[in-house]
């Protein structure tokens, strides 16, 4: 039997907006994967007590917010502390290019999407990574 990939979708901060969210949810869903999503407002502590307690093998962070290069951060220091390092982490938003190279060379993001992603690239993306952690 093959393993799903199972893919915690959450919405740290004050981020108010998540249709974009549910929109990777149900792909992510109708591809195959068991995903959990936490709904809006997750803290970071809480984003990765989810993970942990789900046995996740990606996190999926979408966020518009604006605050992605305080609270990514965080999320990679718990992951961290959690030692929580197979977990693949993606992230989609409003995120610059120079701040998504910040995340993925030094807080262990695997993947930076912007609006207008293919869903596809994102899907096979996850297929391709899922259980390897920080992606080279």
């Amino acid at each position: 039997m093959e393993h799903k990939i199972r893919v915690l979708v959450a919405k740290p901060g004050l981020d108010g907006h998540d249709r974009g969210a549910k929109v990777i949810a149900r792909a992510l869903r109708d591809a195959g994967m068991e995903v959990i999503y936490t709904g809006l407002q997750q803290t970071p502590a809480m984003i990765i007590e989810a993970a942990l307690q789900e046995d996740v093998d990606v996190i999926g962070l979408s966020i518009l917010s604006g605050a992605h290069m305080t609270l990514l951060p965080k999320v990679s220091q718990l992951l961290r502390e959690q030692a929580m390092d197979d977990v693949l982490v993606v992230v989609g938003g409003i995120i610059s290019d120079a701040d998504a190279t910040i995340l993925k060379r030094d807080h262990g993001v695997a993947a930076v999407y912007g609006p207008g992603a293919s869903m596809q690239e994102i899907v096979s993306f996850i297929r391709e990574h899922a259980g390897s952690g920080r992606v080279s």
